[in-house]
């Protein structure tokens, strides 16, 4: 921990413009301003210590300050070494006196160095996006197992991960898997990972969609906003998928579906939504186009063979920040954005607030849970209890004014009777 102390952020001097960004994205928070104002009283977390490897943007903050508000004692450092907005660590900083580890840029090394700063806060809640701190636990740091009430994990990538170490028992604390909840997966998602990619694909690439052939690889949540967004834009869009039921629905949502060898061909953009590893490899990187430009929003930056892509090249250059340009022996040039990473935090800024509510609103939500449970726990991979997740989207439904019905006692009746029948 060479050097570190306190927090670690790149510039103290950016502060009041995070102040402004974080405020401005609190005005689309309606759900987490509530909660805010509701635990500012009860206080449900005091002198919880919570450690978040989180992304560390405006919304991220916004969900800080809740916990905090809640009586919290929160530590934070980065889950993406391109995903930091350093003027929002800055402003969680120096004003909201919340410390934070991360610096947009920073190498694979200081990278964990933060995660390990962030773990000598000694947290009893873990908050993961990707699953990074309770791996380190797991790894390197078990002297904090034995005073862990759980964990919360936002994303596929990470959820994949834990539910690997609970298959083979090696999970030693339970962790609520925020990532599928309904009001996180439909629509953090879909709606979010579905304008934030193209946002940062654009962004990156100033490249006219219209007209252009765009392969999504993977048609889970995040691929379908991905494919849906494209072809709101005009794209000619192709999935790719090995999951025979998601293939067909594909099909019937009306895209095009084929082997990624095939649309590797033809395409000019592929962005990859799977959250495994190499499926775009070399053999496809054979036969694609001259200029077709490949992304990833997959959590980690294994989804696209890098090293492949870096054997296959004779010359590199960087003509747009975050686009790489590979030229190929043979002449062609392949485009990569943002090293491979995230490209919506890493070209953009990520999903949109009003997504992050729900999301970040079932986060404190869940925290306030494994609060309240002390050890009583599987030491597995739980769902969002059912009563948060339906809470979440009744106070997101009454922000935005839209009312709905409600059964009649005899409906809730008939519903959970098998008597009546034709």
């Amino acid at each position: 921990m060479t050097g570190i102390s306190g927090f670690d952020i790149k510039d103290r001097t950016l502060v009041e413009q995070g102040i402004q960004r974080i405020q401005w994205a609190l005005k689309e928070m309606p759900v987490l301003r509530g909660l805010d104002l509701r635990f500012r009283t009860v206080r449900p977390l005091e002198g919880v210590r919570i450690s978040g490897c989180l992304h560390i943007t405006t919304e991220t903050a916004n969900l800080a300050c809740t916990l905090k508000s809640a009586g919290a004692d929160i530590v934070l450092c980065a889950s993406n070494p391109l995903s930091t907005q350093d003027d929002v660590a800055a402003a969680l900083v120096d004003h909201y006196d919340i410390p934070v580890y991360a610096i947009r840029g920073e190498s694979t090394e200081v990278y964990y160095q933060h995660i390990n700063a962030a773990l000598d806060h000694r947290p009893v809640i873990t908050m993961d996006d990707g699953a990074d701190l309770v791996s380190e636990i797991h790894k390197t740091r078990t002297d904090l197992v034995s005073n862990m009430l759980g964990g919360t994990e936002e994303t596929t990538t990470g959820v994949i991960r834990l539910r690997a170490m609970a298959r083979e028992n090696a999970l030693k604390f339970p962790i609520i898997a925020v990532n599928d909840a309904m009001t996180k997966h439909l629509f953090d998602n879909r709606y979010g990972t579905g304008q934030s990619v193209l946002d940062g694909v654009i962004r990156a690439t100033n490249i006219l969609l219209a007209g252009k052939t765009f392969t999504v690889v993977g048609y889970g949540w995040c691929g379908r906003g991905i494919a849906m967004r494209a072809k709101g834009h005009g794209a000619k869009v192709i999935i790719t998928e090995v999951d025979p039921l998601r293939s067909l629905e594909a099909s019937m949502d009306g895209y095009l579906v084929m082997p990624l060898l095939e649309a590797a061909r033809k395409s000019d953009f592929i962005i990859t939504a799977t959250g495994d590893k190499h499926v775009v490899d070399q053999a496809h990187m054979e036969v694609m186009k001259d200029n077709c430009v490949m992304a990833n929003s997959g959590h980690f930056n294994v989804e696209i063979n890098l090293q492949a892509l870096e054997a296959m090249s004779i010359s590199k250059r960087r003509p747009r920040p975050s686009v790489d340009e590979y030229t190929l022996a043979d002449g062609r040039r392949l485009c990569l954005l943002s090293e491979g990473r995230l490209v919506n935090l890493a070209a953009a800024e990520g999903h949109p607030s009003a997504v992050m509510d729900m999301s970040f609103a079932n986060q404190v939500l869940c925290a306030v849970y494994l609060a309240s449970q002390k050890h009583k726990l599987d030491n597995t991979v739980h769902d969002v209890p059912a009563d948060i997740d339906q809470e979440v989207a009744r106070l997101k439904l009454k922000s935005m004014d839209i009312q709905i019905d409600e059964l009649t006692e005899q409906q809730v009746k008939y519903l959970s009777s098998w008597k009546e029948g034709t």
